[in-house]
Parts: C-alpha cells; structure tokens; sequence
C-alpha cells in the first residue's frame, strides 16, 4: 500500500488545513501501513501525530519542510529523520537553525552554515534524507530547462545528508510549471539521467478536496493579502490525501510522461525510502519518564537520592507535629507513601519540586502548592504545600499511585509579580535540562471572522463590527450564537459576501494560528531534553520546547505549572505595608485556622477581595453556607462549581447542615466519610474511601475506579464489578450507593485542590479582618478580583478607611497605607507612564507647581492631568483652573526651557494669587476623577441620581436584606460586572453586579427578559454603564440574597426622561 511522504498538517501553520489525527485516521482507512508527517517550519504536532499513529495501528515516518537561504529565491524543502537517530538529529538540527535565528520566525537551513567546520549542523543531517521537491531550487532549474545547473545544486548538498532524492509530485496542473504532469515527468526524468532514487508524493495540505476554500483563506491569512490568484498556492483540489489506486495511477501517469512503461519502479523507490524512515513511539519517550538526575538535586546516586528525600521528611516531620500520636500517625502515613514513590521512581521529581518551592522562599517570594499534590503528606513536609493532609482527610492516592501511568502534577502558586524572578532563578540551576512549555492558539470565533472577512475583502469597519461583537466561543458556533445572543440580533448580516465570511470562518474552527508561552508551564528534565524536543526562543527570551502542556505530559516530561497569582502578590504586599506602618512582622504561614473575627466577616458576606469566594454567587453561598471553620471553606469552594450547582448537590448539603433534613449516612461503615458534608458526596476523596470500604480494595484501586467512572462507556463494567464486590451489604444499601457513584461522574471536586484553595482565602480573610488598611491596598496595587477598582474603594469606605487623593508629593507607583487610610498611587493615572511614575517619585518633595515642572521630568499632558485630579491642591491655595493657567504660563516663560533642576534653596515659594476664575463643581471633579483614573474619589457616581432615585422608590443594596422574598425592587448602580457564561442550550442567561456606593446588588437575567419587544434590555446591559433594574427579590438563607432581574435600562436616560416629564407636568 502506498506510504505517503510529504503531509502538512494543520500544525504547519496557516498551511494546512486537516489535524494530524484526521490525516493518520485517513491513512489507517486507507489499509496504508505508514504515513509521514512533513509540516513546514515545525515539529510542533508530531507528538499527538504519533499517538494517533499509536491508536489506529500504523508506522509514524516524521520530517520537516523548510526554506533554503538562496539569495534571489526562497526554496523549500523536506527532510525525513531515519530509522536510526533521525528523530534526535532532526530536533538538535531545528533548534540550532532557530538559534542561529532568534530574531526570525521561521527557520531556514543554510548551505554556509552545512560547510562551516566549526558550526554543528552537519553533524545533526547525517541520519536524515533530503526530498527536493516541487518548490526546491532544483524543480526551479528544471522549469527553466537548466538540467545541468540542477545537477550542480544537487551534488552540493549530497555529502551533508543521509541521502537526497528527487521528489516527483503532480496535482494535474496545466502546463508544464511545478505540481504539473509534465514537470513531474521531467523532474524523474533528471533523476534517472543522472542515476539519483526518485519518490513520488502527493504534497498533501488538505484532508479533503473540498478543503480548498480553506487552504485559500490560510494563505491569505499567512501572506496578510486579500485573495487573489497570484498570493493562493493552489490551482485545482488536488494537494488532499489520495488513496493507493489514486497515487498508483499518477505515478503511472508521471511516469509514462518521462518515458517509461509504468510506475512500478517510482514507488518501490517511495517503499524503500519510507521503509527507511521508520520510527517506533519509543524513540519519541512515549510510555517513558525523563526526572532531572540525582547530582541536580543533591545526590550523587539514586540510592542517595532515595536517603535524601526520607531524610529532609524525617526533619519535616518532626518540625510539623508535636504529639506522640500525631507523630506515629504521621510516620506510618509516610512510610507508605515513600513506597510508593519508590516502586515508581519519583524521588526527583519531588526534590525538584521542593528545590523550586525552596529557591523561590529564599528571594522571598511567596509560593503555596496548588492541586492534588496537597494530599500528599510528603509535598507537606518537603514544604511544597501548607495544607496538613492528614488533618484534613486528604489522600495521596488520589495524587500519586502505582496504578496511575502519568506523572503526578504538582502546581505551584507564587506572586505574579514575581513570576519570572522564579524563572530566571530556575533556569540558571537547570539550564539546558529546563525549557518553558508552549501553548497551541487556535482559530476561534473572533480571530476567524477577521482573517476571513480580510481574506474576503470585507470592509475593516464590517470586521471589526462583527468580531468585537461575539463572545469569546469557538468558531464553529458563531452561526447558533448569531442566531441565539439577543445583543447580537441586530448585526445585519445577511448580505452573501457577510454569510460566506461566517460560513468559511466556521471551518477554521480549531486549527493552530500560531505558537506561543504558555503562561505557566515549565519543563524540567534531564541532559537528554534537547534530544527529546526542539527548542526555541520565545517572545519573553526563555527557551522553549515546541510541544503543549499535553506533548511534554506525554513523552514523560516533569511539568512544573509556576502559576502567577495576584492574590499572592496582594498578601505579600500588605504584609510589607504592616511591616512599613506597624514595625511589626506578621508571619501569615502561622496564622491559627480557627479565628472567629475572620469566620463572622466572611459569614457577613462582605468577601469582596477575598480569594475564590468573592464573586456574586460565592456570596450568596457563605451566606447561607455560614463558615465557622477551615473545613467549611474546603466544602464551600467545592460546591461552588459547574458539576454541583448543575445537579444541585447544594441544597441537600445545607438542609441537612441548617437541620432541615436529616443527613443520609446510608450505612454505619460509611460514617465518618460522610458525616461531614451531611451525607452527600462532595469530593474525589469521599468515592475513593466508599468504594475502598465497600469494595475491599486499596485507595489506589479504589482512585483507577472513580477516574472510569467518568467514562460512560465504562460505567457498566464498573456497576458490574461493584455489585459483585459489595455483596456483603445489603441490596438496598448497594443499590443507594451506586446511585450515589453514578450521579457522582458528572459533578464532584478533589478535596485537596479545595484545601489548597482554602488557605489563601482564609489568609486573605484574616489580613481583611485585622489589618484591612494594608489588605485592600495591596489589592488595588496588584489587582486580584474580578471587580474594578472602584468597587474596592466603595468597600474600603464602608470599612472606615479614608481614601486619600493622588498627591504630587505624597503618592507613589502603589498605593500606600497612611493614617489609616489608603493613598492612591501615581501609577493609575490614564497615560503615565512608568518613567515618568519613577522620575516624579525619585525627585519628591517639590515645592510648588513650578518646581514640579522642572525637576519631575513630566509630560505636559501628565501635568495637567494631576492638576485635575487635584494632586496639587496641598501645594497652593488656588482652584484647579487658576492652576492650569499658571502652567500655561511657566510653560510660557523663557526659563521653562531652560535645563535642570531649580535651585530651590528649600525655601517656600511665595502663594499665587487667584485670577477669579470659578472652581470645579463637584460634577466636573468626579468627571475627571472618572477620566483620568478611572474610578471617582471625592464622590460616588449615584450620589449625583440620589432624589431621583428616592422618588422612584429605588432600593438601596444595604437595605435589600430587609426585603421579603418575592418582593419587587427597584436598584441602581455602577455596572462593576457582567457575565453572560456560555450555555449549552444556547438560551442567555446574564449575571450582572451593581454598585451604588452602599455596597453590591447582584441580579440574573433569564432567557425569558429577552424575549419578543424586551429584548433591547441585552443591548443595554453591554452598552450602559449606569443601571437601573427591576426585579424581584430571592431570599435563600439569613444573608443570602439575588435578584431575579425582570428589566434593566440605562440610568442616565431613565434620568433626563424623568426631569423632561417633570418639567412639563410643571409647565
């Protein structure tokens, strides 16, 4: 059967049109025992091409397709990695032609650098086999009949590789030009003049012949031109993957034109060269594990290496708990996991995980595990995780067993901030052994409709209109969306070049646009991990692998996730201040878990800022919830996910919480596993230790069930075995439990992510409840949440701390604690920029306003903007206008361009006498305070609406919880969120927030608001930024509280329609 040789897959980029497994399932279908993946400047996809070769049963065959440095033309073509090594030399080779090339995007293989002694290149071709193709400079002398300088261009590069082959491809193009018969025909004809192997290909970029459209918007897209002839490769339909009796007759058809009976001889040449090209998914490290070697981490054997980890967790051991008992516990607990880490060989790959966690606490950067790794006691004492997990029922099976075939991932949580301070410190230990991983962007609905519509030649104003206006969904739902979203039923789209444009965008669904950081992820290995992957530089000046998260996982590569978070920037940064202001050090790490002041804030609601529980539906939850301890905030951020709100596992959990139900136990051995959530399963946990106890098996067993579970296919095999296994209990019982287990599948979270989720939240409880000045302004200083700046400062005010205006010589880049109230920073100021920020901090105290334009090195727009703002008004007595007039006269004056500083001498400048220009009304401060910094000071937006708003009986959101439920309300606010989250049904549903400067009101609105003439309330809701809904109060527990939103129109409108009607009534 026929083996193809030259395919592009979707992950030659804005190249081809069809995924690796769509290409391999093709081939498999075809009876084909190989097929070969060629992408142009990448090997990005060949990871998931060989699993798929792995699935259907067939050969991989891996090369790569790249351009040739020639100084009038830019040729192509294709290497394929033999048998024997070809795969490490074609990655050593890739990143040696990027690194020769950082400051290109594409890789280009030079006949210079091949002949340089000293340069290594050739010694990465020796296994690999150069295919000049259809776009190689010597299909370009046999177009132009120069069969004699061809033969010169061959036999330069012949002694670099393994071997060189003519490569004959015809996609039956009229004339005699490349990809036509004839020029086929001549191409093997020079071969067999010259006595050099000739292959058939069919240069395949498509699955299908109907995927021509979309070859021709890619190579628009690529080229960044409209469509046209001369900017499309392709003539016909031609470059798809053909089956045997297909490329069995063109290789006829090609051969007869060279002159010869038939093309028997073609492709036993292509059988003997694919033959030789033969990998195995072995030689890619599928199946295998890659850890840093013992020397990296201290060891110099993996017997130390074994010593070293037990030894650094018999000292945690004994640091952590103080108890006899908790002591033997914790001993034989560990015993058993260090087994197991054992029998799999993983004692480097905590050690590395424990060094990274240690190098980061030794730049004093926050760092907090995240994940399933918290269950493990070793990631507790090694000091990667602060969550005891024997304190609070977490397993380590369900992070690490013998019976599970991955790696066991350990995420890491450290200071955005300071993110890359902690690559730079990993990649200056581990070097060549570490890479960041790369991430895979794919069409979707936006970036598809613009390089659709611009291939198409719509108009840019029609491009923009359309994608700015979908949501963030994949491309092929913009037509049900379109149909579907009441905002966007407005779009006019019906002309046919705008429904060809969606039509086509739809089929770029999913296909890869470009490489990029992943904004997470690093890798770290061994000496072997250039071998292993090709390597590059990325936009950020790190290297990085050419695979996604999922390739590295694959071919056994630690990955180590260093996620940025905010929140821990924010607690580092409060933590600073109350050291700053109360000269006193606060230890966060030991703060005790029980602290009643923090549990009655968080049951008050008033969580805004707080990690994971500050959104409008986690709100409603600890209200009803009423957390009084570290194990309530473990359930409360399980239960608040997609799985249990859709089956609604809440509300039997706080019925039998508040005792309105009685808990279902079910059976006295299953007790104490769920006892504690009131008889309904929460987490992973609590189905591994049901089905261990009722089974009879080992938690690791018990883990490798509950994962099936989760495969419909494989339920029925799983009730089988349980039924069989459980017979001991009663058949009632049985049935009870595995209606429990199946229920299970589709809902559920893993105890230890929640608890590793929970510290943070309850740290940054404690730091708003004692120390709330320092807190929120480490919150506006790095911006955690997901509400504005605004909203923060409205919670600030309702605590009691004061918020100072920007001053020119008081505030600095962040925001700072003083007197008890919060200092807002020069940094928010629209269009400052940092230098400017750095020079006005550096040259404080100034005097007046002229000795700020001399020395602070402002612009004058900057300058202007913080006399608006009100920066200067602690240095002058005069208004805001009599300021600007007095800038435009320093500016005016000869010494203004003068350079240097001005000798101030420190005396007092004399005071300006005012002009008699009027002030700022409070509407223009707050205008401009809006403008400038994006959030009002000096007053609230709706204190201006204030006796409307009291005529029209609005409620104010601190007075909702003395609302009944089911009562209709009026609120109004500042629009501070909105959520429209993607819905299967198609059917909208809105969660939007408010704020009216009393605190926050948070109201849904159902598909029903937006029906037949009420659908104008959608456009709204985007468009407006004051709000006035109507709504019908949902009471759901002593503080929890939403509104069922029935209308919603713009504030500002509803306001000058009420004062037109007023005044006519007066009339």
């Amino acid at each position: 059967m026929f083996i193809h040789l030259s395919c592009a897959s979707a992950f030659s980029f804005k190249y081809g049109t069809a995924q690796p497994r769509q290409l391999v399932e093709r081939a498999a279908q075809f009876g084909a025992p190989a097929l070969a993946i060629t992408d142009r400047d990448s090997l990005a996809g060949v990871i998931r091409f060989v699993q798929a070769t792995q699935e259907f049963g067939i050969a991989p065959i891996v090369g790569i397709n790249l351009a040739l440095d020639k100084s009038n033309n830019k040729s192509r073509v294709t290497l394929l990695a033999q048998s024997d090594g070809g795969w490490r030399s074609l990655c050593r080779l890739l990143s040696a032609l990027r690194e020769d090339r950082k400051n290109s995007s594409a890789p280009i293989l030079n006949l210079a650098q091949l002949a340089d002694q000293s340069s290594d290149l050739s010694q990465y071709t020796k296994n690999l086999i150069l295919l000049h193709g259809p776009e190689s400079s010597i299909a370009d002398l046999i177009t132009k009949h120069r069969s004699d300088l061809a033969l010169i261009e061959f036999n330069k590069y012949r002694a670099f590789f393994a071997e060189s082959v003519i490569e004959c491809t015809s996609h039956l193009v009229a004339g005699d030009g490349p990809r036509s018969t004839n020029h086929a025909a001549r191409m093997l004809g020079f071969a067999r003049d010259h006595d050099l192997p000739a292959i058939i290909t069919n240069g395949v970029r498509m699955l299908d012949p109907q995927d021509g459209p979309i070859a021709d918007i890619l190579d628009s897209a690529r080229k960044l031109v409209p469509l046209h002839p001369r900017h499309v490769e392709r003539k016909n339909n031609e470059a798809y993957l053909k089956d045997h009796d297909a490329m069995r007759a063109l290789a006829d058809e090609i051969s007869r034109a060279a002159g010869e009976r038939n093309g028997r001889q073609l492709l036993r040449t292509t059988q003997r060269i694919a033959e030789r090209c033969i990998l195995t998914p072995q030689q890619f490290g599928l199946g295998g594990i890659e850890l840093p070697e013992p020397e990296v981490v201290g060891a110099s054997s993996y017997q130390e290496l074994r010593a070293l980890l037990r030894s650094r967790c018999e000292s945690g051991l004994n640091w952590r708990y103080s108890t006899s008992t908790d002591l033997t516990k914790a001993r034989a607990r560990l015993d058993d996991e260090l087994a197991v880490v054992a029998t799999l060989g993983y004692e480097s790959y905590f050690l590395t995980v424990a060094d990274v966690t240690d190098m980061a606490r030794g730049a004093g950067i926050r760092v907090a595990a995240r994940g399933s790794g918290a269950g493990s006691l070793i990631c507790h004492l090694l000091g990667i995780s602060g969550v005891d997990p024997i304190r609070y029922g977490l397993l380590m099976e369900r992070f690490c067993s013998p019976l599970r075939r991955a790696l066991p991932d350990i995420d890491i949580d450290v200071e955005s901030a300071r993110r890359l301070e902690i690559y730079d410190l990993v990649f200056q230990k581990y070097q060549h052994r570490t890479a960041t991983v790369a991430m895979i962007d794919t069409y979707r609905a936006r970036h598809a409709i613009r390089d659709t519509g611009a291939a198409l030649g719509m108009s840019q104003s029609e491009i923009d209109l359309i994608a700015k206006s979908l949501p963030h969904i994949r491309a092929r739902n913009i037509s049900k969306a379109l149909q579907s979203l009441p905002e966007l039923k407005s779009l006019n789209l019906n002309t046919p070049l705008a429904a060809m444009a969606i039509k086509l965008a739809e089929r770029l669904d999913g296909l890869p646009r470009n490489l990029a950081m992943h904004p997470c992820a690093v890798v770290l290995s061994n000496n072997t991990l250039p071998d292993r992957s090709p390597m590059l530089t990325n936009a950020s000046g790190y290297t990085m692998v050419e695979f996604d998260k999922d390739d590295v996982e694959a071919i056994g590569l630690l990955k180590l996730d260093i996620l940025g978070v905010r929140m821990q920037s924010a607690i580092a940064y409060a933590i600073s201040e109350i050291e700053r202001t109360e000269a006193r050090t606060v230890d966060i790490e030991s703060v005790p878990l029980d602290d009643p002041d923090t549990y009655k804030l968080i049951q008050s609601t008033k969580t805004i800022g707080l990690f994971q529980i500050e959104s409008p539906g986690q709100r409603e939850l600890v209200g009803k919830l009423q957390p009084n301890c570290f194990e309530d905030l473990i359930i409360d951020i399980s239960l608040f996910r997609p799985g249990p709100v859709k089956s609604d596992m809440i509300t039997p959990f706080l019925n039998a919480r508040h005792g309105f139900s009685q808990p279902k136990l079910i059976h006295p051995d299953l007790h104490e596993v769920l006892a504690p959530t009131g008889g309904v399963v929460v987490f992973h946990e609590q189905v591994i230790q049901i089905l261990s106890i009722m089974a009879g098996i080992s938690y690791a067993e018990a883990d490798e069930k509950r994962r099936a579970l989760g495969n419909f296919d494989k339920q029925q095999e799983i009730c089988d075995w349980f039924y069989e296994r459980a017979s001991k209990y009663p058949r009632a019982v049985v049935d009870e439990i595995w209606q429990v287990l199946r229920a299970f599948a589709s809902f559920g979270f893993c105890k230890a992510h929640a608890a590793a989720f929970a510290l943070p939240t309850y740290q940054s409880g404690w730091l708003k409840t004692h120390h709330p000045a320092a807190f929120i302004a480490g919150l506006l200083t790095h911006d955690p949440g997901m509400y504005p700046k605004r909203l923060v400062l409205d919670e600030a005010r309702q605590m009691g701390i004061a918020i100072l205006p920007v001053d020119v010589n008081k505030s600095g880049g962040d925001y700072r604690v003083e007197d008890n109230g919060i200092r807002l920073a020069l940094s928010d100021l629209s269009g400052i920029s940092a230098d400017e920020v750095t020079n006005i901090v550096r040259a404080q105290p100034y005097l007046d306003l002229t000795d700020f334009v001399r020395r602070a090195g402002a612009s004058l727009p900057t300058t202007e903007k913080l006399i608006m703002i009100g920066a200067f008004d602690g240095l002058h007595n005069i208004n805001r206008r009599e300021l600007l007039l007095h800038l435009s006269d320093i500016n005016r004056s000869p010494a203004a361009a003068l350079p240097g500083a001005q000798m101030t001498f420190g005396f007092k400048a004399p005071d300006l006498k005012p002009s008699g220009l009027p002030d700022l009304t409070n509407t223009e401060k707050v205008r401009n305070e809006v403008e400038y910094l994006g959030m009002e000071v000096s007053s609230h937006l709706m204190q201006f609406y204030g006796s409307f708003l009291n005529q029209i009986g609005a409620i104010k959101s601190a007075d909702l919880i003395k609302q009944r439920s089911g009562a209709s309300v009026l609120v109004a606010g500042v629009k501070v969120a909105l959520q429209p989250p993607p819905v299967r049904s198609g059917r909208r549903v809105i969660f939007l927030t408010i704020d009216d400067g009393y605190g926050c009101s948070d109201a849904t609105f159902f598909p029903d608001v937006f029906q037949d003439t009420d659908a104008e309330f959608a456009q709204t809701l985007f468009t407006s930024k004051l709000l006035l809904v109507r709504g019908v109060v949902r009471r759901t527990g002593p503080k929890g509280l939403s509104i069922r939103a029935t209308g919603a129109w713009d504030l500002a409108s509803a306001y000058e329609n009420f004062q037109v009607k007023r005044s006519n009534l007066i009339s």
